[in-house]
């Protein structure tokens, strides 16, 4: 279970980065919504100013950890679906006290730092009916949410990510640091495909495995995918029975935090695993899995476990 949540200042980059937290298949909790929600039920239009004003009345009444006391009951119930949820909007130190209270070591804070010209760029650019028409205006801002203790929370996040650069680098370093962090095994897959065989057969043997496979078909006709899930591959298994056999090419293939299968091809095309060798005929599908921050022992009792009369002895519904 994990909570990673973004810290910023206005205009930082926070949407941004959640949505590529939505493109990784990651549920995501914008805190900014929780004040949008209240000010729709007072009749209030969506400026600054009313959700500004919202938001201040809200932490005088119930406290400056008063957005985080009502996000935490959504993010503990996509907590049960999902394992890992993202958060948009933390604005300062009584809201991380508040989600380290619930959630411990597993709340992980990001911060997001950008530079007040560049922010202001961006809003010109966004236009949207919340955000600030001058640069003046957006200094206040800044210092409305300096208020909240934002300068403090941003000096204690556990990572700091920099957006000076392009749209597409900045989008690079969200997806690297929430795959490490939010995805527990990372899925390579390489193949070729050959004369004898067709671009869309080769696809569809790969996702008949891995579904969420984000495939990519070169020109030296080698295929490259990415993928995250292991549900299918872990239902495949258990599906035919192969759970022991499983086990020790996992045992036998591993390489510290990595594990490298290979799958025939031909079976694949028909949604069954059949482990092979690096030389078989007609190129097998190469599988490497990468663990980040989960034992070992865990992965492989999650995938195939140890077995009593062909049933698992105990299974992990998660890692």
């Amino acid at each position: 279970m994990k909570v990673i949540a973004f810290v910023g200042y206005p205009l930082s980059g926070k949407s941004t980065a959640s949505h590529v937290a939505r493109e990784l298949g990651l549920p995501v909790v914008v805190m900014g919504d929780v004040v949008r929600e209240e000010a729709l039920r007072r009749g209030l239009e969506l400026t600054d100013e009313n959700l500004g004003k919202v938001a201040r009345e809200l932490r005088e009444k119930e406290g400056m950890d008063a957005i985080a006391k009502r996000c935490i009951p959504k993010i503990r119930e996509l907590l049960k679906e999902h394992g890992v949820v993202v958060v948009d909007g933390i604005r300062g130190v009584a809201e991380i006290e508040r989600f380290k209270k619930a959630f411990g070591d597993d709340f992980i804070l990001i911060a997001i730092e950008s530079p007040l010209e560049v922010r202001f760029e961006r809003a010109k650019m966004r236009n949207r009916s919340d955000d600030v028409s001058s640069i003046e205006d957006l200094k206040e801002r800044d210092r409305r949410e300096e208020s909240w203790g934002l300068k403090e929370a941003m000096e204690i996040a556990d990572f700091t990510v920099e957006n000076i650069g392009s749209y597409e680098d900045f989008v690079e370093k969200i997806r690297q640091i929430l795959i490490k962090l939010a995805r527990n095994v990372e899925i390579e897959i390489r193949t070729k495909v050959h004369p004898t065989e067709g671009e869309e057969k080769v696809v569809k043997a790969i996702k008949n495995i891995f579904p969420d496979a984000e495939i990519e078909i070169r020109e030296d006709g080698e295929v490259y995918g990415r993928a995250y899930s292991l549900e299918r591959f872990r239902e495949l298994l258990r599906r035919q029975r192969i759970l022991d056999t499983a086990r020790s090419e996992i045992l036998k293939r591993r390489d510290g935090n990595e594990v490298t299968l290979y799958l025939n091809k031909q079976t694949a095309t028909v949604s069954r695993i059949n482990f092979c060798d690096e030389d078989a005929v007609l190129s097998p599908i190469k599988v490497t899995f990468r663990l980040n921050n989960i034992p070992f022992s865990r992965f492989l009792d999650y995938i195939a476990p140890e077995t009593k009369d062909g049933r698992p002895v105990k299974e992990i519904e998660r890692l």
